[in-house]
């Protein structure tokens, strides 16, 4: 049987490929989500687009949950299959499982009741705040079933199985695709099939479907052993606090991070809705685009993460810093590409989102100012992949706060509220802001402190 520990031997960089590119394609499918999502919504109308947008903004918090726990699932699993400690490897993903399941369900109790007020906050256009309840309630119910197809596709790549997750996520991308329209229209566009016209709802019930499908399918694998590790179902019914601790601790950083980050987004996005409605429904599109956009980054940094962890829990610390660099070198490549397309084609971007003229007015600028900072991110995504396989990730942290709270948001401020300046120069604060966060994470990199951390 094929041993994921390979990864440990041969070329460095085929290695590298073999698990990013899966993961790669297996994330950009998976943005197709909220992209086909975006793109039906904007034929609805700038106030659907606009409610999306601060639902999504907003659903961030309690994504953070995830992101603390699934951070520090990467570092455990992966240095505890490099150790070739097998029984502690199923112990952790069974307890990733079961507790963020948990923590999701505490989470979602929570924003249902919070939600509405909430919402509030960012727009009092009923139109707008009917389209955010709409999409966000049903999102926040299924909730822990998100979570959990997460851990599975996490828990399958840091076993080095890169492929699976991406299979999983094509056929839940696909199924996203075709259900779309059947549920959020009268009549199919393009055909006279009848739909559900359900509107922004059909396109949450979409994606909550293909998500629960996703898990399913992951979830079997790990369960019947098809996968390198099989999983005992009883124990999913167990806390075992040792491992629960360190899932919450490890990861805090990068928790912390994301939650600043995204409080963050909600800041920006209440100064970019001083400006118009229209310019909020850009933000939402350009939110999407950059996501899009930034999923090879994500597909390389968990990649080159998993390859970290077993390295380092080899004590191959080499391997591991030539790990981190190849994955940056591929992702400033990459995002040379995509800024290039953006800025010879932002018009046309725009318009297969939406086609009222004044959104792409605000938001063929946008597109041309920021996509180019995403080379910045690749840098930071790519020798980040250090912090996420060794489990310090304290950098993570300090370079999102610094960059967004100690940079972007005082200059916005600046920019909107005192010298009440064209939205223009919003869009450039997100580069000063990019280069800054790249510029620290480059700092912690070379200060070598993850080298000798262990989980």
């Amino acid at each position: 049987m094929d041993d994921s520990r390979e990864l440990l031997n041969g070329d460095m960089r085929n290695n590298l490929l073999k698990m990013s590119i899966p993961t790669m394609l297996g994330f950009l499918l998976q943005s197709v989500y909220d992209i086909v999502d975006i793109i039906w919504i904007g034929r609805i109308s700038p106030s659907a687009v606009a409610g999306v947008t601060i639902f999504s903004t907003v659903f961030w918090l309690v994504e953070v949950l995830n992101e603390i726990i699934g951070t520090s699932s990467i570092s455990l699993i992966s240095q505890s299959y490099g150790a070739k400690d097998e029984k502690r490897t199923r112990i952790t993903i069974e307890q990733t499982l079961t507790f963020k399941a948990l923590v999701a369900i505490i989470a979602a109790i929570i924003m249902l009741l919070v939600l509405k007020p909430l919402m509030g906050v960012f727009s009092d256009n009923s139109e707008v705040l009917t389209a955010a309840l709409d999409y966000g309630y049903i999102r926040i119910f299924f909730l822990p079933i998100m979570f959990s197809s997460y851990t599975v596709n996490t828990a399958l790549r840091c076993l080095g199985d890169a492929k699976t997750p991406m299979k999983i996520m094509i056929c839940a991308a696909i199924l996203n695709v075709v259900l779309d329209p059947i549920f959020m229209f009268k009549t199919i566009p393009g055909t006279s099939i009848p739909g559900f016209n359900l509107g922004v709802f059909g396109a949450a019930l979409a994606t909550i479907i293909s998500t629960v499908v996703a898990f399913l399918i992951g979830f079997n694998l790990l369960m019947s052993g098809k996968a390198k590790i099989k999983l005992h179902f009883k124990e999913l019914f167990k806390l075992n606090w040792e491992i629960d601790k360190k899932l919450l601790t490890i990861g805090l950083p990068s928790g912390v991070q994301v939650l600043f980050r995204q409080l963050s987004g909600m800041v920006t996005l209440f100064f970019i809705s001083k400006y118009s409605e229209e310019a909020v429904a850009a933000m939402g599109i350009g939110n999407k685009l950059f996501g899009f956009a930034f999923m090879p980054l994500v597909g390389f940094a968990m990649g080159s993460s998993a390859i970290v962890g077993q390295c380092l829990g080899a004590n191959d610390i080499n391997r591991a810093k030539e790990t981190a660099k190849q994955a940056t070198l591929i992702n400033i490549s990459l995002m040379v590409i995509v800024s290039l397309l953006a800025l010879l084609f932002p018009g046309f971007i725009m318009r297969i989102f939406i086609d009222d003229p004044s959104v792409i007015n605000v938001g063929v600028p946008m597109i041309r100012i920021i996509t180019p900072a995403l080379i910045g991110a690749g840098v930071a995504m790519g020798l980040g992949s250090v912090f996420s396989g060794s489990g310090h990730n304290t950098p993570f942290l300090l370079s999102s706060v610094i960059s967004r709270w100690g940079i972007q948001i005082p200059l916005m401020f600046i920019m909107v509220i005192i010298f009440k300046l064209p939205i223009i120069f919003v869009w450039m604060s997100f580069v000063i802001a990019d280069i800054a966060e790249m510029s620290i994470v480059y700092f912690f990199y070379k200060k070598g402190t993850w080298e000798n951390k262990r989980v």
